[in-house]
């Protein structure tokens, strides 16, 4: 199904975990890398085909997800004449997508590349939002780059759980210890949560290291 133009319809899945890292799919025995994507059938919303795309290549319900946003218009990229069947060659001229921004609410364990017969990744990993758009088919760079860039306004504020890891303890007159009284009175109040015997202690204890190294 194509418009006037060449081009077809077709969605693009951006899927979120808890950190906002996202799903980064290698295409099945290739060595790019990819997000899930599929063509609209006739008949079929954008967010039907993105549930069904969801299932085909990731193994996802609809209860798996949950939508965070979608891009307000079509993404258009063009396919070099190389890559196109010679039976398409003329009229086919590349692909219009409507990209959606998903979080998972499900576990890892539930992503599946094998739900169909036909899978399109043979691995995949969690990356940072930014993915390397070097590891992309070069002619679907650019539209990478708009959709990230235009959702990337809703991304979820992720929890903080550890208060400690953005920074130094404050003192009491409001300032903020230096690193080193900072990684002591950790230190300190973690051996008070331990029951020694009497007479030990954990002087000389060499201490793990707490956040980078000092520059010299």
């Amino acid at each position: 199904m194509l418009d006037r133009e060449g081009f077809r319809p077709n969605v693009g899945i951006i899927l979120l975990n808890q950190k906002n890292q996202v799903f980064w799919g290698k295409r099945i025995r290739t060595h790019s890398w990819q997000f899930p994507q599929g063509g609209i059938d006739r008949g079929e919303s954008p967010e039907q085909a993105m549930y069904r795309e969801l299932h085909e290549e990731v193994g996802l319900q609809p209860e798996h997800v949950r939508i965070v946003a979608r891009t307000r218009d079509w993404l258009r990229y063009e396919v070099p004449d190389r890559f196109i069947r010679r039976d398409a060659r003329g009229h086919y001229k590349g692909q219009k997508q409507i990209w959606y921004l998903l979080q998972l609410i499900a576990q890892d364990w539930q992503l599946n590349l094998r739900a169909t017969s036909h899978p399109e990744f043979d691995a995949w990993r969690w990356n940072e939002y930014w993915v390397p758009l070097d590891v992309v088919v070069e002619f679907k760079r650019g539209v990478y780059e708009m959709a990230l860039t235009e959702l990337a306004r809703y991304l979820p504020r992720t929890e903080n759980r550890n208060r400690y890891l953005r920074g130094g303890v404050r003192a009491r007159d409001g300032g903020e210890l230096p690193a080193i009284q900072t990684r002591d009175r950790l230190a300190r109040a973690a051996s008070a949560a331990i029951a020694l015997p009497p007479g030990a202690t954990l002087e000389g204890v060499p201490r793990p290291p707490f956040g980078p190294p000092d520059k010299p």
